[in-house]
Parts: structure tokens; sequence; C-alpha cells
């Protein structure tokens, strides 16, 4: 066997995945995104972030908590190997990218930016145990975490589509409409991590420096953002379903608008019942939820078609190396959601 080989050649000559099998790998890491914030929150909400007192290690003395460190060292360490498991499912996803014929470069690409990302945000969690849990660095850390779900998002997608330039499906108009929604629904997250950081939930029992700001009014500016982006959400509705645009286009609004909805809610019960962290925790998880239908509104409104299979060289071998193609995605099953 050459020696030019490398390990993904060597993959791909001995497994060929479906498309399918490349989308669903794309979809599990959109999961596992969405896990690691959830279980990033339980870490502050349950005070444990600096269960583990140092990094990389747990303790000075040990790579893992001791007994002696209770459930908090626990807590914390599992969120950390959490970060392993996530590499293992953009891992897969990179290496099912690379085995399929043909190779989607574009889907290999994103898929580094996943792990770098992953990377990225591990060191920046250590340097938050380190300066024992300065706000304006978890802050940073749960925008890196929602940048590591926007990319999932866009594997997941492009997953599901081809390879060719993309096409806009609606008007200009409409798209810096929905541009606008994507925007403030940016910065409504934004503002939400502001409200985190100067709120009561620090992520330590012991007192933790916070955001010098009255999280009260920061909460109401934050509240004037959710009336804003519901605003943009039924307007773009109303606009869709004036030039006529596809129905999927306009259920993926329907989707915002019920998943914000359903968010505010939360939202209200949590601020009423005093930051209870249970529903806190909802909260976050529908952050993630609200962010990931802004993202489905975004890419309905375009489409990639395939590009055309390349015509075979001269000499008809077809171990010529050949510019990157994408077949046409396989039909998904009947109960699978779009």
């Amino acid at each position: 066997m050459p020696n030019s080989l490398n390990p993904f050649e060597l993959i791909a000559r001995r497994w060929q995945p479906s498309a399918r099998f490349v989308r669903r790998a794309a979809l599990a890491t959109v999961v596992m995104a969405v896990v690691i914030v959830v279980t990033g929150g339980a870490v502050r909400l349950t005070e444990s972030g600096l269960g583990c007192d140092t990094w990389p290690k747990c303790t000075s003395g040990s790579l893992t908590p001791t007994s002696d460190m209770g459930i908090h060292g626990a807590i914390e360490f599992g969120n950390r190997m959490l970060t392993y498991v996530l590499c293992v499912f953009i891992g897969l996803l990179i290496i099912a990218a690379r085995a399929r014929t043909p190779v989607r470069r574009s889907l290999t690409r994103l898929g580094w930016a996943q792990f770098w990302l992953v990377m990225s945000n591990a060191v920046i969690g250590g340097i938050i145990v380190l300066t024992g849990l300065n706000p304006y660095i978890v802050s940073s850390h749960f925008l890196l975490a929602t940048a590591l779900l926007t990319v999932a998002m866009a594997v997941w997608q492009r997953s599901r589509e081809g390879d060719g330039e993309p096409r806009a499906l609606v008007a200009r108009p409409v798209r810096q409409l929905t541009g606008l929604l994507v925007g403030s629904t940016l910065a409504l997250i934004l503002i939400g991590t502001v409200v985190t950081g100067s709120g009561p939930h620090a992520g330590d029992a012991r007192e933790v420096h916070r955001i010098p700001l009255d999280w009260q009014e920061i909460t109401q500016l934050h509240v004037d953002f959710v009336y804003i982006v519901l605003g943009l959400t039924v307007a773009l509705w109303f606009t869709l379903r004036a030039v006529k645009a596809p129905a999927a286009q306009r259920r993926t609004v329907l989707d915002l608008l019920a998943v914000l909805l359903l968010q505010g809610l939360i939202g209200y019960v949590q601020y009423f019942t005093h930051l209870p962290e249970v529903i806190v925790g909802i909260h976050m998880f529908g952050s993630c939820l609200v962010w990931i239908a802004a993202l489905r509104v975004l890419f309905a409104q375009r489409e990639r078609p395939a590009l055309a299979a390349p015509a075979a060289g001269p000499t008809g071998d077809d171990e010529a190396v050949q510019p990157e193609t994408s077949p046409a995605p396989e039909p998904e099953p009947a109960a699978s959601s779009r």
C-alpha cells in the first residue's frame, strides 16, 4: 500500500458512509453543543464552578476529584469530561465527511472549525477557574459555546444540501428583514449573558466578583429586546405571507415565534419566583432553542444545489483527481424533522 495514503484515505477505502449517516453525525454535534451549554449552566447553578480548584488538573495533586471534594467536584469534573465526548462526535463527523465519496470539503472544514472552537473554549474554561470565576470570562465562555452551536447548525444545514453557489429564495428586502431579526436575536442572547454575569447565581457559594451593574435594570433591557425580536418575527411572517413565500419558510418563522413565546413565559416565571435554579437552567436550554430557530429561519431563505458531476478525463481514468462534487441529498425518513 502506498506510503502517501493518509489515515482518512485508508478509512475511505474500507468505509463509505451514506449521506444519511453524515447528516445524522452533523445533527449529533448540534445536540452535543446544546448539552454542553446546559451542563455548563448546571455547574454554575449548583455552585460547582470551583468544584475543581485548578486546571488542567482537578486539584494540585490529582487529575480527578477526590472524595473530600463532594458533589461539586464531581459536577465540575463531569462537565470537563463532556468536552471529550463532544470531540468524539465532532471527530466522527469529520471522518464520515472525509470518507464519503465525493469528499465534502465544506463539511470537513466546518467540522474542524467546531473542533478548534471546543479546544479554545476548554482553555477559556481553565482560565475561568484560575481567575476565580471572572464574570467577563464566564460570559465569553458562553458566547464561544453559542459560536460552536452556530457552526454545528451550519454543518447540519450543509449536510442536507449541495455545494453549488447559494441561491436566494426571497427578495433582498425580505433577506434584510431576516438579517435584522437574527442580529436582534443575537443581541438578546448577548444581553442575557450580562444578566447572568451581574445576577445572583455566581457559580460558587463563596463571594465571587460580579459585573458591577444593576441586574434588574439589565433584565429589563433584556425583556425590551424580547419584544423587539417578537415584533420582528411577526413582521417577517406577514411579509413572507404577502410575497407568497413557500410554506416551509413561513413554518420556520412560526417555529421561532412559538419558541420565543415559551421562552418569554419561562423568563417571567423565573423572575417572579426569584430565579430558582431549575427554572434558570430551563431558560438556558430555551436560549439554545431560540438561536437554533433563528438560524433555521435564515437558512430556509436560500438553497445550494448539487454540483454537476465532472466529465471523465480524456483517458477515461476514474482514478484522476476530480473537482469537489455533491450528490443530491437523499430523501429523509417520514419522521425526520427538517
